[in-house]
């Protein structure tokens, strides 16, 4: 039975000497030490105890910090770790060999920026993740989801992985027509994966709704077009903390998929992750 992964988290520490490029020391929900101690204490309770790290900060070395951090937890929480190298910095490829040699790097998250720029970097870009076994995740929007049809299209056997179900406002009906159809046009892209995260940050209530039935329109789409093979469970904590504790992000999740046969709930909850990140153990 392959455990509950959740597979986007942020982990940081602003007391270190170099403090940190983000988040920003006058956030006063996020600008403390979150590191694995701290997601167990809020995800245990919900039978989450492993995790897919995504790198926040610009730093090259933080990479290494995150790395760093996953072999000094004893509780192994960390199973795999998605990082930031910017591809225009000229030892990219380099950066990523490096890495990449740690097997618990298991790809990068590229910005909207390199998605909004010349096709071609994006695509060389990927292509070296592609050469190497690695994923990407991408930041986008309704907007920008054609764009990862065409990048589809070029790289059929890359892993993609789009964050906080591409950042459709949700209130509640039905989601964007425009999300819905670049949703739709990823249907038939066997490799494109979806987290669903991000749904209280998307929530148009500042005050984000702590039930399933609010969220189901939005989740109905991404099953429709994803399937319960391409769905990632995945609570962008500690971000979510800004609209909504961990237990309601999880319960959400776990409300919307009541019913549904045990197998299903595995993958969504942890199998599809471990497709995805093509991760070696869990």
């Amino acid at each position: 039975m392959v455990p509950i992964i959740d597979a986007h988290t942020h982990f940081f520490d602003p007391a270190r000497p170099a403090g940190v490029p983000w988040p920003a020391a006058d956030d006063e929900v996020l600008y403390r030490t979150t590191l694995p101690e701290h997601f167990r204490a809020v995800a245990s309770p919900h039978g989450v105890h492993q995790t897919v790290v995504v790198e926040a900060s610009a730093w090259l070395e933080d990479n290494q910090w995150i790395l760093d951090l996953a072999a000094r937890d004893s509780d192994r929480s960390i199973v795999g770790f998605v990082g930031h190298i910017e591809p225009d910095d000229p030892d990219y490829t380099s950066h990523l060999d490096r890495f990449r040699a740690n097997p618990l790097f298991r790809g990068l998250r590229l910005s909207s920026d390199l998605v909004d720029g010349p096709r071609d970097a994006l695509v060389e870009a990927c292509r070296e993740l592609l050469q190497r076994d690695l994923s990407v995740d991408l930041l986008v929007n309704g907007e920008q989801l054609s764009v990862v049809a065409e990048l589809c299209a070029a790289l059929p056997d890359l892993h993609v992985v789009l964050d906080h179900v591409a950042h459709v406002a949700i209130d509640g009906a039905a989601p964007n027509a425009g999300w819905l159809r670049g949703v739709e046009a990823l249907a038939d892209s066997a490799n494109v994966y979806c987290k669903i995260s991000g749904l209280v940050e998307c929530s148009v209530p500042q005050q984000a709704p702590e039930n399933a039935d609010f969220y189901r329109p939005t989740l109905d789409a991404l099953w429709r077009h994803f399937g319960d093979r391409r769905l990632l469970y995945a609570s962008n904590w500690p971000v979510c903390g800004k609209r909504a504790p961990y237990a309601a992000v999880f319960g959400v999740v776990d409300e919307y998929l009541q019913g549904q046969d045990e197998s299903v709930r595995e993958r969504v909850l942890g199998a599809n992750t471990v497709d995805a990140y093509r991760l070696s153990s869990s």
